[in-house]
Parts: structure tokens; C-alpha cells; sequence
């Protein structure tokens, strides 16, 4: 793993298959340093968050199960 810093916060980073990859835990103790958890799960509950997940999955995941998704993307947000 490898560490970046920026504003003052430390943020985990490492590459896997060539790809990389960043830390969201450490991105939120920028807003919450108590409870980063708390700014990660109101992130992955937005809509906008949930849409992106869902492309991402369809143009990445040839087994991802498209109906299924709709009833999460639905709920999103509400």
C-alpha cells in the first residue's frame, strides 16, 4: 500500500491487476474524523451514487442482473 497526503490527511492507495485504487474511508475523515463510516454509507445512498454503481456494473459485470438492480435504483435516495 501506498499513502498520499493531501490537506493535511493521510489517504491509502494501491494498485491491483494494474488498476488503482483509493481509500473512501480516509477521503471522509475530512469531513468526520470520529465517524468516517457515517459519510461513506450517506454517500453510497445517494441516488446519483447508486446510478453510478449500476453503469458501472453494466459496462464492467456481464453476469450483472439489470431488473434486479431496478428495484435498488428505485429506492435510492427515498
Amino acid at each position: 500500500m501506498k499513502k498520499i497526503t493531501t490537506q493535511g490527511l493521510q489517504i491509502y492507495t494501491f494498485q491491483q491487476k494494474e488498476n488503482d485504487y483509493i481509500s473512501l474511508t480516509d477521503i471522509a475523515k475530512y469531513k468526520n474524523k470520529e465517524e468516517p463510516a457515517d459519510i461513506v454509507k450517506n454517500w453510497m445512498r445517494s441516488r446519483s451514487t447508486i446510478e453510478y454503481l449500476g453503469f458501472w456494473e453494466k459496462i464492467n459485470n456481464p453476469k450483472f442482473k439489470l431488473v434486479e438492480f431496478d428495484q435498488f435504483r428505485s429506492e435510492a435516495g427515498s
